[in-house]
């Protein structure tokens, strides 16, 4: 069945989709699967879809949007999964503003209550020139697998306690004051749910290089996918010759997007050349600080977000928790240059010409 869709969700930019499909009605229930969805019933909130190009456009009842089945853990959004078996007609729900589908078990009531989203059909890819036989379409195609070159630049791991905690305003800061400096700067987000935003602001700030997980084949990162695809992201940078790469991780220290994976791997956790924590109050500044320095002995270099957004907490986190304190949107360039002057010897002489 060929189908004319309004709407393409940016988790499945690794297609390159266009605006006309053709679906088979066996839908296969997995993680990745790309699939065509009526929208039903309108939304004033939380009611928009990032395109492939990084737009978002709004979602209103009849479009017919193209996405891919996934699961999320979100604590400020959605918590859902991809059901055991999915067929056409079967109603699911949008679960992020990337094109996400699968079956809402909660909410925030901040978000309110998702799209409705009824199965049409899963998409096909011709893969081969000229054939007419297609299979069914999964965000994998075309994803990066990452490669042999070693990774000698220095990165900068950008945590948080939680989601909202300022992680893509710090980072955003450290590429600006690092591309100004002369540096070629990759940006990396390692986990969370699909979405562009987060890469795309890192390239507005002056990123050369900036990939993501789904870049890598995957819709919502986890425990078992994290690390692996961190090598994947670095090796790909590598070989993009970057000078350093600024790494985000989406969610925070203790979530479910399998942040943890990273923080214990020693190989990854030897790549880094700072550490920047973001807290959102004082409590958790001093908890996450304290988490990982006893947990995966990480001394966290700086600390930002909104513990930091004014004197008060500046001063509590500078004299009490014992970190130097950066605020990213009042003092971005202060926060950029702390650490520059951390990665001053292993930057060495590689500055653009």
């Amino acid at each position: 069945m060929k189908v004319f869709v309004d709407k393409v969700g940016s988790v499945t930019r690794n297609l390159g989709l266009g605006r006309t499909v053709h679906l088979t009605t066996e839908v296969k229930a997995e993680e990745g699967a790309v699939i065509a969805v009526r929208i039903h019933g309108e939304k004033s909130v939380y009611n928009q879809l990032e395109d492939c190009n990084g737009r978002l456009v709004t979602l209103h009842g009849g479009d017919i949007m193209v996405g891919a089945l996934g699961h999320r853990n979100a604590l400020h959004g959605y918590e859902g999964v991809v059901p055991e078996s999915v067929v056409v007609g079967q109603r699911l729900n949008v679960l992020n503003m990337g094109g996400v589908i699968g079956k809402c078990t909660s909410h925030n009531p901040g978000v309110g209550v998702p799209f409705e989203a009824e199965v049409l059909g899963q998409v096909l890819e011709f893969p081969e020139l000229m054939s007419r036989e297609g299979q069914p379409a999964h965000i994998s195609s075309g994803a990066l697998k990452g490669g042999s070159t070693p990774v000698k630049c220095p990165v900068v791991y950008v945590v948080g306690t939680c989601m909202n905690a300022g992680k893509t305003y710090a980072a955003s800061a450290m590429v600006r004051k690092l591309a100004q400096a002369g540096y070629r700067v990759g940006g990396a987000k390692l986990t969370g749910v699909s979405l562009m935003r987060d890469t795309l602001s890192m390239q507005d700030s002056g990123a050369d290089v900036v990939m993501d997980f789904t870049d890598a084949g995957i819709v919502c990162t986890g425990p078992r996918t994290a690390a692996r695809v961190a090598r994947v992201l670095f090796s790909e940078m590598a070989a993009a010759e970057v000078d350093v790469i600024v790494a985000e991780t989406g969610d925070g220290i203790m979530g479910e997007y399998g942040v943890q994976a990273i923080l214990a791997d020693p190989e990854l956790k030897g790549l880094a050349g700072a550490w920047v924590m973001c807290a959102n109050d004082p409590v958790g500044a001093a908890g996450g600080v304290r988490h990982l320095k006893e947990t995966y002995s990480i001394d966290v270099d700086v600390l930002a977000g909104p513990a930091t957004d004014n004197a008060v907490g500046v001063r509590f986190v500078e004299q009490v928790v014992g970190v130097p304190a950066r605020n990213a949107r009042a003092d971005a360039a202060a926060l950029g240059g702390l650490i520059l002057e951390k990665l001053a010897p292993k930057l060495g002489a590689g500055r653009k010409s």
